[in-house]
């Protein structure tokens, strides 16, 4: 009986082992930058910047991308766990800041003042960075290379285009919404969601290695059915956290 009760209590904490991640006094640091805008700062507790970038491996001295950088929460983070011997480049697409140009100010204000980024908005199919890089970061963004504009397998060969852009064994962090069964990529255009198990394979596809997931920003509450601005489930999404290392 104490060895089936001893399993049990190992098979209940094996969940709460995944999700563990020491996050280094470096990050600590980033984290507590008084540069970071109060509204990043609010988000930090559901979006557990921390953990994932301890998950993803980042340290002082590491050349980083933030890849579709949005309005930039981890760049300004990255800048700082990596400082001065590091670098970070701040990805924001030609194509987002011509649907969007609020996004070209965001990548402006995300990015001023830090010596050790470089901004960079060439188009998606150009883009590539001017050296060999020891992680690339990508949050809640692998859907959008899927929408109706892309042509078919742009997202397999920009994951290809990442993993060229890699040191070996360097790193490719990617975070982003849960979507049901959808072998086909149906789903992000729809929702801005994407099947895990379909981006897995697409990403493994290009010679990446899969190299572990983390639970942390699970939600079983979310029914996958929603796009991703509704109300009723924005900012409480069911996403997953997949880790991809390149081989070497």
């Amino acid at each position: 009986m104490k060895l089936l009760v001893t399993t049990a209590l190992l098979a209940l904490a094996a969940p709460l082992a995944a999700q563990a991640q020491t996050v280094s006094a470096p990050i600590q640091t980033a984290l507590a930058d008084p540069g970071r805008p109060a509204t990043d700062k609010e988000r930090d507790a559901a979006r557990h910047p921390g953990e994932l970038l301890a998950f993803a491996g980042v340290k002082p001295g590491d050349k980083v991308a933030d890849f579709i950088m949005g309005g930039g929460y981890f760049t300004r983070i990255l800048a700082k766990t990596v400082g001065d011997k590091g670098h970070v480049y701040a990805y924001q697409p030609a194509e987002f800041i011509k649907f969007r140009a609020a996004y070209a100010d965001e990548q402006k204000a995300a990015t001023t003042g830090y010596a050790n980024v470089t901004p960079l908005s060439d188009s998606l199919a150009t883009v590539k960075f001017a050296e060999p890089l020891d992680a690339i970061v990508t949050v809640q963004n692998w859907h959008d290379l899927h929408l109706k504009q892309s042509p078919t397998g742009f997202a397999a060969a920009m994951a290809k285009r990442l993993y060229d852009n890699l040191k070996p064994g360097g790193v490719l962090l990617v975070v982003d919404h849960v979507a049901a069964a959808d072998p086909g990529f149906a789903v992000p255009d729809k929702l801005h969601r994407i099947d895990p198990a379909a981006a897995r394979a697409e990403i493994e596809g290009a010679g990446f290695k899969f190299d572990g997931s983390l639970p942390l920003l699970a939600n079983p509450a979310d029914p996958h059915t929603a796009i991703v601005f509704d109300p009723s489930i924005r900012g409480k999404t069911d996403q997953f956290v997949y880790r991809f290392r390149k081989p070497g």
